[in-house]
């Protein structure tokens, strides 16, 4: 009797498995995903945020989800990895948002904003100041959900074939500089040029341009930009940090499950801590390296600073005054970096600059 009503319960059992099965399968699909990067793979640390992101969506779905990681250029030309997310072609990208500060400079905030914030602040601000949700307003006229994907902190202010020692040696500069940035050395008569970063070195060393800033020592060593231009600025105060993004369609978005849609969310930030870490434990030793190879380190000059800081705040007000979308973010933006500077006045910045005082 007792075998009998075991072998009742085994077959009830079993055909509770048959029918729970398929409901389990349809609820999550294997999927096979592109990401597009807007970098190279010999950069390993911003290129290296997609292949570690793409491993770790595919851990926590139990390789269900699996995204392939491709560098600029292999199937979405660098600088339109954005257009490609928005129309299809591709399920995700990473990339840099003030590559599209063209469409309108409103993208710059998801990224770099000249003499705006670093990296802490900007965190701060997306995670707990309203930044993503007042990004992700904007993105949705483009069709387009981010996760914040990596930061660069503070860069260097990039590598020029002459010394830059007064706002009238910039007059004429043929001068690589991404984004945002370049709309501001405009007004000091530099000549911007956006490029993606493994077209740099020729266009250096052919002369193309006259200067060319990147990410800072760890990527610029990669790319060689010392053997053609010896002259190496900081800071680079276009981009006091520099958050990448990754990109994911909002239609292929909402028909994720909700699974996949948290382990995206989950990968992307651990992606983004990772890629701070990375730079600041690689950029002392770089710059070691490049000052033993004979690269001349400078700082921009007081007066220079000075012409860029109202050169800066001059465009963000006229951009304002005749952009809602740019105006309606950087309001509480400016709010947002003018207390947290002043916080940051009280502690931060006395003891770092004690503890660089006493090498």
């Amino acid at each position: 009797m007792e075998r009998r009503s075991f072998l009742k319960k085994a077959a009830v059992g079993a055909s509770v498995g048959a029918m729970a099965a398929p409901a389990l399968a349809q609820s999550t699909p294997t999927l096979n995903w592109r990401l597009a990067s807007s970098f190279p793979k010999t950069l390993d640390t911003v290129y290296g945020a997609s292949e570690s992101f793409c491993k770790r969506v595919a851990q926590l779905t139990d390789g269900k989800l699996n995204i392939r990681a491709f560098a600029g250029g292999e199937i979405v030309p660098a600088l339109q990895v954005m257009d490609a997310v928005q129309a299809g072609t591709i399920e995700m990208g990473h990339t840099a948002p003030y590559y599209y500060f063209g469409k309108d400079p409103t993208f710059a905030f998801d990224c770099a904003v000249p003499f705006g914030l670093n990296s802490r602040q900007q965190t701060a601000w997306m995670d707990q100041g309203g930044g993503l949700k007042l990004m992700r307003e904007f993105y949705k006229d483009y069709g387009i959900i981010q996760f914040q994907g990596g930061n660069s902190g503070t860069q260097m202010g990039g590598w020029f074939r002459k010394e830059i020692k007064s706002v009238a040696d910039l007059q004429g500069l043929k001068m690589r500089v991404g984004g945002y940035g370049g709309r501001v050395l405009q007004r000091l008569g530099v000549v911007p040029q956006q490029i993606a970063a493994g077209d740099i070195y020729p266009a250096l060393e052919k002369g193309t341009i006259d200067a060319a800033e990147w990410i800072g020592p760890h990527d610029d060593e990669k790319l060689g930009l010392f053997k053609v231009a010896p002259h190496y600025y900081a800071p680079g105060w276009w981009e006091p940090s520099t958050q990448f993004s990754f990109y994911v369609g909002i239609k292929t978005w909402e028909k994720l499950p909700k699974q996949y849609q948290a382990a995206i969310e989950a990968a992307a930030y651990e992606a983004h801590v990772n890629m701070q870490a990375s730079y600041d434990a690689q950029n002392p030793v770089a710059l070691a390296r490049l000052l033993r190879n004979g690269v001349k380190l400078h700082s921009f000059s007081k007066e220079i600073m000075q012409a860029c800081y109202k050169a800066a705040n001059d465009v963000n007000e006229e951009e304002a005054s005749k952009n809602p979308k740019f105006k309606k973010v950087y309001e509480p933006w400016k709010r947002f970096r003018q207390d947290a500077n002043q916080w940051f006045s009280v502690a931060e910045a006395p003891l770092q600059n004690f503890m660089i005082s006493h090498k």
